[in-house]
C-alpha cells in the first residue's frame, strides 16, 4: 500500500473542491522536481551538459529526443511506472503507440478546464445537464479521459450525468431520446465531424434536437464559423457564440485551452477579415483561439509553433509540441480588437494561444491525426508503385454541406495510368493497420479516401524545382457569422 500515494489523491481532492489559487513559481517548482525525480530527464539534461542555465535557456523536448529514447518507466516520477494509474495511448507515425501515462491528479488539474466551459460556459451548476462524450472509448486519449473529468465536476455537486455511448453513432441516437427529456440540456462532447454526423442523421430520424437545447464541446480540429453557423443551425442552437466550445487538448498534456465566449467573438470577427487575420496571427488562415491558465500551463513560443511546460504522468518540462501558432496577452489582444472598432463580448481575464495545427506534418481528419508515413505505405504496394511517383498531397476538405473529406491527391508517374480507385482502396487499408487513431475514431463510412490523380509536374500541386509538402492545411471558407 503506497501511503504517500493516498496523500497526494487526498490533497489533489481538497484542491480541486477549493477555489482555484494562484501558484508562485511553479514552473521553475516543476522544473526542478522534474530534475530530481525523474530519471530521464535528468539524463537529458546531463547529456547536454546543462547545469544552472536559465529556464528559457533548458533544452526543449520532443518525442524523438526524449519519449522515444528512454525506457517508458524512467520517463515517469522516481522511475516507476507503476506509479500512474492509467494509461492512454496516441498513434505515431510508423503506427508504434505513444504511451503516456496518467494519474487521477492528472485528471482533477484537467477538469478544472472542463469546469471553465461547462459551469462558467454553460450554467451546468444551475441546470440539470446530460453529458453525452462522443469520443472514442479505449485506450485512446479522449473519450475515458473527458468521461472522469466530466464525473470529477458532478463529484463536486454539480447537477450533471455523464452517459458514454463513445463514437457508435447508432447507441448515441438510441439512449438520447430515452434519457435527455429528463434534464434541461444536453451536451455532446466529441470531434467535430463525427458530432455533426450525429447531428444530421439524427435529423433524418426526427430526433427534435431544439428541444434537448444543446450544447457542444468539441477537439482535435480546426473548424470554420461558417460550419459553426450550420450545425448551430441544425441542432436548434440559439447562440453559437456561448454554446459551442472547442477545446485545445493533445495526448502528451491534456487540456490545454479553451474556447470561451470572448475568444469565439474575437474569432468571428476575424472570420470575414483575412487582411486583418494576417495581420494579427501572420496568417490569412483562421487558427483555433483559446483562452489558457497560465497557473496551470506555461506557453512559449519557438521559431513560429509552440512550446508547454506541464505536470502530468510524464512531466514535460518545454516540450516542443509543434503545432503552428502563437500567444497574445489578454490586454494585448483586445487592444487589437479596439484598435480595429470591434469591442469582443465579455470573458475571463486570461491570456491567449492560437493554432493552426500541424499543417506541415499531418492532416486532423475526425480527430485522427493523419500521417505521410501512413500513405506512402499504401501507395508501395505491387500493382500500384509502379503508376505513381510517390508524391502526394493529403487535404481535409469540406464540402458544400460543410462535411470533411479525407482527399489525397497523387501524382501519376510519366507515362503511365493510376488508378484512383484501387489507390484509395490500398491508402485505406494501410491506414487501418497502421493508424490506430483513424481506425477507431473515423466512421467506416468515411474511411475511404477521395483520391485524385494529377500528371507529373502538376503546377499546382507538384510543381518542378520545389521542395514538396505532403500535406496542405484545412482552410475554413471565410463567412460572415449569423
Amino acid at each position: 500500500m503506497d501511503e504517500s500515494r493516498q496523500t497526494r489523491v487526498l490533497k489533489a481532492y481538497e484542491n480541486f473542491f477549493a477555489p482555484p489559487k494562484p501558484q508562485e513559481d511553479w514552473v521553475l517548482d516543476l522544473f526542478h522536481r522534474t530534475a530530481e525525480t525523474v530519471p530521464a530527464y535528468r539524463k537529458f539534461l546531463q547529456e547536454r551538459g546543462v547545469e544552472n542555465a536559465a529556464f528559457h535557456e533548458l533544452p526543449l523536448l520532443d518525442k524523438p529526443s526524449y519519449h522515444q529514447k528512454y525506457p517508458l518507466p524512467e520517463l515517469c516520477r522516481d522511475g516507476r511506472l507503476p506509479g500512474n494509474d492509467m494509461i492512454a495511448v496516441s498513434s505515431g507515425s510508423s503506427g508504434r503507440p505513444t504511451i503516456w501515462p496518467r494519474t487521477l491528479e492528472d485528471e482533477l488539474h484537467v477538469a478544472r478546464r472542463f469546469e471553465q466551459v461547462l459551469i462558467n460556459g454553460f450554467a451546468a451548476d444551475q441546470h440539470t445537464t446530460l453529458a453525452v462524450v462522443c469520443f472514442p472509448l479505449g485506450t485512446w486519449v479522449g473519450g475515458l479521459f473527458t468521461q472522469a473529468c466530466v464525473r470529477h465536476l458532478a463529484a463536486k455537486g454539480c447537477p450533471i450525468t455523464v452517459v458514454a455511448p463513445g463514437n457508435n453513432k447508432a447507441e448515441i441516437l438510441r439512449v438520447l431520446p430515452e434519457l435527455a427529456p429528463h434534464f434541461e440540456q444536453v451536451v455532446l462532447l466529441g470531434y467535430p465531424p463525427f458530432v455533426k454526423d450525429v447531428i444530421d442523421t439524427g435529423l433524418t430520424q426526427d430526433v427534435d434536437w431544439p428541444a434537448y437545447a444543446i450544447k457542444l464541446v468539441l477537439a482535435g480540429e480546426v473548424f470554420s464559423e461558417q460550419w459553426r453557423d450550420l450545425v448551430s443551425q441544425r441542432a436548434g442552437i440559439a447562440d453559437p457564440l456561448r454554446d459551442i466550445a472547442s477545446l485545445y487538448g493533445t495526448a502528451d498534456s491534456g487540456v490545454l485551452g479553451t474556447e470561451t465566449a470572448l475568444s469565439v467573438g474575437i474569432r468571428r470577427f476575424f472570420a470575414t477579415r483575412p487582411d486583418l487575420a494576417r495581420e494579427v496571427f501572420g496568417d490569412s488562415r483562421l487558427p483555433t483561439l483559446v483562452q489558457y491558465d497560465p497557473a496551470s500551463r506555461f506557453f512559449e513560443v519557438h521559431e513560429g509553433t509552440l512550446v508547454v511546460t506541464a505536470d502530468g504522468g510524464i512531466p514535460l518540462i518545454r516540450y516542443h509540441i509543434a503545432d503552428e501558432g502563437g500567444l497574445f496577452e489578454h490586454a494585448e489582444l483586445l487592444d487589437h480588437c479596439a484598435g480595429h472598432g470591434f469591442t469582443p463580448p465579455e470573458g475571463p481575464e486570461l491570456p491567449f494561444v492560437y493554432l493552426f495545427g500541424r499543417s506541415l506534418f499531418t492532416v486532423s481528419f475526425f480527430g485522427a491525426n493523419i500521417y505521410p508515413e501512413n500513405v506512402t505505405v499504401g501507395l508501395e504496394q505491387p500493382g500500384i508503385s509502379a503508376t505513381v511517383t510517390g508524391k502526394f498531397v493529403i487535404e481535409s476538405v469540406e464540402d458544400a454541406d460543410s462535411d470533411r473529406n479525407l482527399r489525397i491527391t497523387v501524382e501519376a508517374a510519366p507515362g503511365t495510368t493510376a488508378d484512383a480507385a484501387r489507390i484509395a482502396e490500398s491508402i485505406r487499408t494501410q491506414l487501418l493497420h497502421l493508424n490506430s487513431e483513424f481506425a477507431h475514431y473515423v466512421p467506416a463510412e468515411r474511411q475511404l479516401p477521395e483520391v485524385v490523380v494529377r500528371p507529373a509536374g502538376d503546377p499546382e500541386y507538384f510543381p518542378v524545382g520545389v521542395k514538396h509538402r505532403y500535406t496542405r492545411p484545412a482552410e475554413p471558407r471565410p463567412t460572415a457569422p449569423q
